[in-house]
């Protein structure tokens, strides 16, 4: 069951953020569209978790993803991935951004940590300099590989053509 609570609004999420680290919690702050959530997203999640006390995410909102992913995606609404992340346990909160990147939103929130994938180089994640300036540390964190929604996506593509050119026989 997700827990509502975790989901911020825009406005909220700086706010809960300072309360978090005025009360000593290290904030760690990851983002990303979390079309098909998939064991790598869960590993990845709790890996970056584990570099402190509060794991917020800023979630790409339905027309963010269209822009960077395309026009037959997301899969699945903003709604329905916020409250399918907040559902775990390593995700402390979600907050929906609709820029093509959480620049703004990581300025504004200053987590003590941000963290990416290790397919990402520090110097082209954006936040990174902001949180830098801030006394913050930017981090990239081992992907499971091989896990990827795209993939996923080319899976079901894959099986449902072999199934129309073998007559649905499947």
């Amino acid at each position: 069951m997700s827990d509502t609570s975790k989901l911020l609004d825009r406005r909220e999420a700086p706010e809960k953020v300072r309360s978090w680290q005025a009360a000593g919690k290290k904030v760690v702050f990851t983002n990303g569209c979390f079309d098909i959530l998939h064991a790598g997203h869960v590993q990845y999640l709790a890996a970056a978790r584990k570099l402190g006390e509060r794991l917020i995410i800023g979630l790409n909102s339905d027309s963010s993803v269209q822009r960077l992913k395309g026009p037959d995606r997301p899969l699945c609404s903003e709604s329905d991935r916020a409250m399918v992340l907040s559902a775990l346990e390593s995700v402390d909160a979600v907050t929906i951004f609709d820029e093509d990147t959480p620049q703004s939103l990581i300025e504004e929130v200053l987590p003590d940590i941000l963290v990416k994938g290790s397919d990402w180089d520090i110097s082209q994640i954006a936040g990174a300099e902001a949180v830098l300036r801030n006394g913050g540390n930017v981090l990239t964190v081992p992907l499971l590989e091989g896990r990827s929604t795209t993939g996923i996506v080319e899976k079901i593509i894959h099986l449902h053509s072999k199934a129309a050119n073998d007559g649905g026989t499947h």
